[in-house]
């Protein structure tokens, strides 16, 4: 394995039972060589409490159950994982044309929950630079329900006032 530290997910899943207990790992591919690695998914694990949906699931290689495991931070955590967001997300405002309104009002859905700096999105989907959209924070000229400073990575509105 090389230093690259950064994988992709590969979608597969090995499962493996001895007598009464399963692991189970997500399999990875390392960005740098092509190596496999194993993200433990399950360990030592009884197989009478893993429900059976799951262990379909893992059998069938579902890609759907790996990008829930990999939003899991109990499996994150497990395995020293940090998953890259770069260009995961953008802010679709529909165009220019209404962004020289007076007042607009935006809401922002997430389809996966992906950590976001709204500062950083609604700067890039209003074409604004971060400097003006946290002076306009400041000024109480956007106005959300949720800390616009920190990172969220669930569905939010906003008001903006120019």
């Amino acid at each position: 394995m090389c230093a690259s530290g950064r994988f992709r997910a590969g979608g597969k899943f090995r499962v493996n039972a001895n007598h009464k207990l399963i692991d189970a790992w997500l399999l990875g591919l390392c960005t740098g060589c092509g190596d496999t690695a194993k993200f433990t998914v399950l360990e030592r694990v009884n197989v009478r409490s893993v429900r059976p949906e799951l262990l379909d699931r893992l059998h069938g290689n579902d890609p759907g159950l790996a990008a829930e495991l990999l939003q899991d931070p109990v499996v994150r955590r497990r395995n020293r994982i940090a998953l890259d967001w770069d260009d995961a997300w953008r802010l679709d405002t529909g165009g220019s044309d209404h962004l020289d309104r007076e007042v607009i009002d935006v809401s922002v859905r997430f389809a996966a929950r992906i950590p976001v700096r709204p500062v950083r999105l609604i700067a890039d989907g209003c074409g604004l630079p971060r400097a003006e959209v946290e002076r306009l924070v400041r000024d109480g000229k956007l106005v959300s329900a949720v800390r616009l400073g920190g990172r969220l990575s669930g569905d939010f509105t906003f008001t903006l006032k120019r």
